[in-house]
């Protein structure tokens, strides 16, 4: 088992940055790429961004591409995601998770492990 938890959510007004982490911890020996969702009231659960275990790849969806980016440590086991020029629409709770492979990496079916999400308020 893998457990994951998320911080560095928050109230920010658009244009702002926010950081979030994701720490792993437990059965973390095996290698995962990585990835982050959101999920807006009303909406499904949505893709945002995935890295490979190496971190020598990232996946952004489009409409956060040049705002948003991934990075890992894994010495530190910890996955962050650097959120700028935030928008009303990125509000969200914000999840982490771990893949089973490099397929399916924009899928929620791809992933084996979440955290239990985080919120993010963007306000005007």
């Amino acid at each position: 088992q893998v457990q994951l938890v998320e911080s560095g959510g928050g109230l920010v007004q658009t244009g702002g940055s926010l950081r979030l982490s994701c720490a792993a911890s437990g059965r973390t020996s095996s290698t995962y790429p990585m990835g982050w969702f959101r999920q807006a009231p009303g909406k499904e659960r949505e893709f945002v961004t995935a890295i490979s275990w190496t971190g020598d790849n990232e996946y952004y969806e489009d409409s956060v591409k040049g705002r948003f980016t991934i990075s890992r440590d894994n010495a530190k086991k910890t996955v962050y995601l650097q959120m700028n020029s935030l928008k009303l629409e990125d509000t969200a709770v914000y999840y982490c998770a771990a893949a089973r492979s490099h397929a399916l990496l924009r899928d929620p079916r791809g992933y084996e492990y979440w955290g239990q999400g985080i919120q993010v308020t963007v306000s005007s």
